[in-house]
């Protein structure tokens, strides 16, 4: 579990999330990178860049310091990995499970909360963008590729985003052991005590 913190904390040195455009007159691709507590490029114009690519066709611009989650998220993040410490503390593997189970809830809500900012970027267009095209959308895939014009997307996890899966691993591999061993010791005990047991009769009866 204190392996599980240590990887949790991982969202504070790399990005979570990767989403690259890659066109023709991108070859290479422009990377966005979400942080738990900043959105940004592979240069400081990356941001800057995308979102001229979005006023074309009517997308808001996106602006980090207005988006909430970018403001609370860090304190989900250390707020999950002083429960960790706590359940390696208490040692309990109900405890072990449980933090996976919250880490599992919390993360599918953090999921469906991109889903929805997704949604709201690519389908809230503006009245007044230069290019209309009547009933299309421009909202990036959650997970994978996907074609929008003459753009190819690919949205994936990025580093942070892979240690925080090896954290909730971490933990269920704490609650599989901690539940092993302690199903090991309650048998050692029932076994040592019907030895005992078995001594005291026999001393009896001799």
């Amino acid at each position: 579990m204190i392996l599980a913190a240590a990887s949790l904390m991982m969202l504070f040195v790399f990005p979570m999330w990767r989403i690259t455009l890659i066109a023709p007159q991108y070859p290479d691709g422009v990377n966005m990178y979400i942080w738990i507590n900043k959105i940004g490029g592979d240069s400081p114009g990356t941001l800057q860049n995308i979102n001229i690519l979005n006023h074309y066709v009517g997308m808001k611009y996106i602006e980090p310091d207005a988006i909430p989650e970018l403001q609370y998220f860090p304190y989900v993040i250390i707020g999950l990995a002083v429960l960790a410490l706590l359940a390696a503390a208490v040692n309990r593997p109900w405890l072990y499970l449980g933090w996976a189970i919250l880490f599992f809830l919390l993360s599918a809500a953090g999921i469906y909360d991109f889903y929805l900012w997704e949604y709201d970027y690519g389908h809230n267009l503006s009245p007044n963008a230069p290019i209309k095209i009547p009933g299309a959308s421009f909202q990036p895939p959650l997970l994978g590729t996907k074609t929008i014009l003459n753009f190819i997307a690919k949205s994936y996890p990025h580093t942070g985003g892979y240690f925080a899966g090896l954290s909730a691993l971490l933990a269920l591999a704490a609650w599989w052991f901690s539940s092993k061993m302690k199903k090991n010791e309650t048998q050692q005990a029932s076994s040592g005590s019907g030895n005992g047991t078995g001594r005291s009769i026999l001393r009896t009866v001799a």
